[in-house]
């Protein structure tokens, strides 16, 4: 038999074998990367956000950020949170709770503008000589005045007192001795009075327990410490109708002064709380 001679053809088939297989792996590593960068994310050196807040965590801070303020500011966060159809009903809620200072019905009017009247400032001692010597003098000293001695109405033995004896010391201060009395006095209280001072007139009293809490008096031990009562009536201009001689009259009832004018009238002229 004769042997067959490699024709010419036979290495370019295997050439092209080579080169198609070759071929092939190329291109399914080319898919391979493709989806490779499509399906796995790459992951990055990117710097790292803040970490979001729970659901939990956001309702326990704005918790704490309604404790820490205000029942009025609570109220507006609650209007703000609620739904339309109880909006009205908390605001209403709020409303109520801010205290509302009512109006001056006395602006425009000179005639209804508040005054005081006059200041009673009276030191009752209990009996007569040194006791009420020193009150007369601390008196003095405070209003610079001369004071008026009372004496009692009537015997009392468990006191010791008798009748038409010299026991207390008074002085009436108005004007502007009055207004500086008074600032003075009400530093005394730390400017603080009750609503229960004030009576249907809008007059209204207050005691001090030591005289030396008014500013600009010292302690003295010949005079020792005493208390006061201080006692102010407010009126309004048109007032002497009542007390004159001649062709007395009442005051009208829409004129009188009132307890919520009296009040009124106290914060804002001299910047009094009023509890």
């Amino acid at each position: 038999m004769t042997e067959k001679k490699p024709t010419s053809l036979e290495p370019k088939k295997a050439v092209l074998k080579k080169v198609t297989k070759e071929t092939v792996v190329e291109k399914k590593v080319e898919t391979v990367k493709k989806v490779t960068k499509t399906d796995v994310p790459i992951v990055q050196n990117k710097p790292e956000k803040p970490a979001t807040l729970t659901k939990q965590k956001i309702s326990s801070e704005k918790q704490v950020s309604k404790a820490k303020v205000s029942p009025i500011k609570e109220g507006k966060l609650a209007e703000l949170e609620a739904p339309p159809a109880e909006k009205q009903d908390l605001k209403n809620k709020v409303e109520s709770n801010v205290p509302k200072q009512k109006p001056k019905n006395w602006t425009g009017n000179s005639m209804r503008i508040p005054k005081i009247e006059k200041v009673t400032v009276n030191m009752s001692v209990g009996k007569s000589g040194a006791p009420l010597q020193q009150a007369v003098t601390i008196l003095k000293q405070l209003t610079d005045q001369e004071p008026s001695r009372r004496a009692a109405k009537k015997t009392i033995r468990e006191f010791g007192i008798r009748k038409g004896e010299s026991i207390a010391c008074l002085v009436t201060i108005r004007d502007e001795k009055a207004q500086a009395f008074l600032r003075k006095a009400f530093y005394a209280l730390e400017n603080k009075l009750s609503k229960y001072n004030f009576d249907r007139q809008g007059n209204f009293s207050f005691g001090i327990k030591e005289h030396i809490d008014i500013p600009g008096t010292k302690y003295s031990p010949e005079l020792g410490i005493h208390g006061m009562d201080v006692s102010v009536s407010l009126g309004r201009p048109g007032f002497r109708v009542k007390r004159r001689h001649r062709s007395r009259t009442k005051i009208g009832k829409d004129h009188q002064l009132t307890t919520d004018e009296a009040i009124l009238f106290i914060k804002d002229e001299f910047d009094v709380e009023i509890t």
